[in-house]
């Protein structure tokens, strides 16, 4: 099907350009001998009125009637893809609207819009054309729209969002690039319904105007005689199936291409808001000195359709410049909706509330939307977990290193890329990989890339969401060494986050244990094998097996099961799953509260550490 597609379109392509050239002067000489003949050997489809060549008229009439339905089709679809990919790097608010506007345009047929506005911007080919690109909008909208959905919950756009860049180079770097390839698809195949579109309007006389002509106003010319002489109506309509069987035949090329390629994984789609809570009074808590971040009392609120849940309650958490703390927990505890609340990634509606939430001394909750986004873009960088989504599939590593840098410094290219390479060799890349594109690097190093684009801005703080889990064992020991080397270069904080407790505890300089949204035991890495208090820490650190354990009977786990996050219980929320559990313990949730100078615990009674 292929070759047959290639040969229709070029023999289109060599109609459009060398017909008129070799019988615009037949298609346009009358000849009053020659009147309404049928068909014969000097006129194989017949005369016109005039006694023109109708064939020599329908091979002429390639390129006016082709080039309106390609401008056509181009108008539209550039709107309708601009108006459906906005979708993705806009608020919620502004979501809401366009999508609704795409879905009032969608319920008026496209074909009577056509009509309707070829009316009212005048018969001639300009007013078909603008016509038929109104009316081609809805379609390429809703289509943009939807398959931007699916780019908008990515890594990659959360990961530009955190650099601040601009919608526009949202929309043009990490939006449309993921999107090109059906889009392309629905174009090619749009572009022959358009050309039917337009034959219509010129068939009814709101198209191309005499003396010009196109295949749809010989199509009505012919038709009056359409019984005694067949051909002459038959072949401007035969010209216009011959093309637009083209054009889906080229589309359906096309899409068989992208079908037998290896489709890449594709991140369900979790749209990405800004800020989700009310503005409050600016200061919040008092600032401390010296401290890289500052979180008092934080919260996330998330509506589902049972009920509002609350996964983070009461989060304190500070870091000071050159310090790794360890964030633990179970899955869903709420680590990393944390981190996401501290980066301002949070998902749609989602609402924050926080007493205190300062970056570098500043209140983040008191800053602008802009502000906010340019403090944040310059002043923290996150490596996410799957380095494979984290990063644009469709761009080369060069550029999606050095567009921070220019966005927020305006860096020249060639200074920017100076200092990507100088980041890559920071983290032991060679600068050969500016060149590559992601899928082209291994998963260790596509890591190395997340780090090396966060050095890019310089940040304080550094968020590291489980950035070992997908890497194998050598790999994270890498990692890890490099992260610390960048701490004591740098003096950056780093917050990481990880359900390795073993790594943590080797890793990092104090540990946070996170369960069900709250912290209930903070104490230094030191401590946490042989002198947590909690007993969830106590589980959880029992839990890691080691070379002497047992091979024949299982592993120890966590017994039980967090608690329901739609009807949470009154009293401490490990106490189903505490074996140390008592009466008070269900009536009342303990407060984090200091055991000495360098450890906090959430219990009401701490477990005793053995004396050694």
């Amino acid at each position: 099907m292929a070759w047959v597609a290639a040969a229709m379109l070029a023999s289109l392509v060599l109609l459009a350009l060398a017909a008129p050239l070799l019988w615009g002067a037949a298609a346009d000489r009358p000849d009053p001998s020659a009147v309404l003949q049928g068909p014969s050997a000097a006129h194989p489809f017949g005369t016109d009125n005039l006694g023109r060549d109708v064939l020599a008229r329908v091979l002429t009439a390639t390129r006016p009637s082709l080039l309106p339905a390609l401008a056509a089709t181009l108008l539209g679809a550039t709107a309708g893809v601009l108006l459906g990919a906005a979708t993705a790097v806009v608020g919620p608010r502004t979501r809401r609207h366009l999508a609704a506007l795409i879905t009032l345009l969608l319920a008026f047929p496209a074909l009577l819009v056509a009509l309707f506005l070829a009316v009212v911007f005048g018969a001639g080919a300009g007013g078909a054309v603008l016509a038929l690109a109104v009316a081609g909008v809805p379609g390429f909208a809703r289509l943009a729209q939807t398959l931007a959905a699916g780019v908008a919950g990515t890594d990659h756009l959360a990961a530009a969002r955190v650099l601040g860049l601009r919608r526009h180079r949202l929309l043009w770097r990490h939006v449309l690039p993921n999107i090109a390839e059906p889009l392309l698809l629905s174009t090619t195949t749009a572009a022959g319904t358009a050309l039917v579109a337009l034959s219509g309007l010129s068939f009814l006389g709101l198209g191309v105007q005499p003396p010009g002509y196109d295949w749809g106003q010989l199509l009505n010319q012919g038709l009056d005689r359409v019984y005694a002489d067949p051909l002459p109506a038959l072949a401007p309509g035969l010209a216009v199936l011959y093309a637009a069987v083209t054009f889906q035949l080229l589309g359906e090329v096309l899409a068989g291409d992208v079908a037998r390629r290896d489709p890449a994984p594709r991140t369900p789609p979790q749209p990405v808001a800004p800020w989700g809570s009310p503005r409050p009074k600016a200061g919040g808590g008092p600032a401390e000195d010296g401290l890289v971040l500052q979180v008092e009392d934080l919260g996330v609120e998330l509506p589902t359709p049972d009920g509002v849940i609350r996964p983070v309650r009461g989060v304190s958490l500070s870091l000071r410049p050159g310090e790794i703390v360890g964030l633990v927990g179970e899955s869903g505890s709420g680590k990393s909706l944390t981190a996401l609340a501290i980066a301002d990634l949070l998902p749609d509606r989602a609402r924050v509330t926080r007493r205190t939430l300062r970056l570098h001394g500043s209140d983040l909750a008191a800053m602008t939307p802009k502000e906010r986004g340019h403090h944040l873009a310059t002043g923290l960088a996150v490596v996410f977990q799957n380095p494979a989504s984290a990063l644009n599939p469709s761009l080369r590593i060069s550029t999606q290193l050095t567009e921070t840098v220019r966005a927020h410094r305006g860096a020249s290219r060639a200074q920017a890329s100076l200092e990507a390479s100088d980041a890559l060799r920071r983290v032991a890349l060679p600068p050969a990989v500016l060149r590559a594109r992601p899928h082209q690097l291994s998963g260790g190093q596509r890591q190395r890339v997340m780090i090396a684009a966060g050095l890019m801005v310089r940040p304080g703080l550094i968020i590291a969401d489980e950035p070992t889990t997908a890497l194998d064992v050598t790999v994270q020991r890498q990692i890890t060494r490099l992260l610390s080397e960048i701490r004591r270069d740098t003096s950056a904080a780093v917050l990481f986050i990880s359900h390795d407790v073993a790594l943590v505890g080797e890793f990092c300089d104090r540990v946070l244990v996170m369960y069900a949204g709250t912290i209930v035991e903070a104490l230094p890495a030191d401590r946490l094998a042989t002198a947590p208090r909690h007993p969830y820490t106590r589980a959880l650190v029992a839990s890691v097996p080691d070379l002497t354990a047992d091979r024949d009977r299982p592993l120890p786990t966590v017994e039980g099961a967090p608690p329901d996050p739609l009807a949470p219980a009154p009293g401490c929320p490990f106490e189903p799953r505490c074996a140390h559990s008592r009466d008070r313990c269900a009536e009342q949730a303990p407060p984090l509260e200091d055991l000495d100078q360098l450890q906090q615990v959430a219990c009401w009674y701490p477990v005793a550490v053995a004396a050694s």
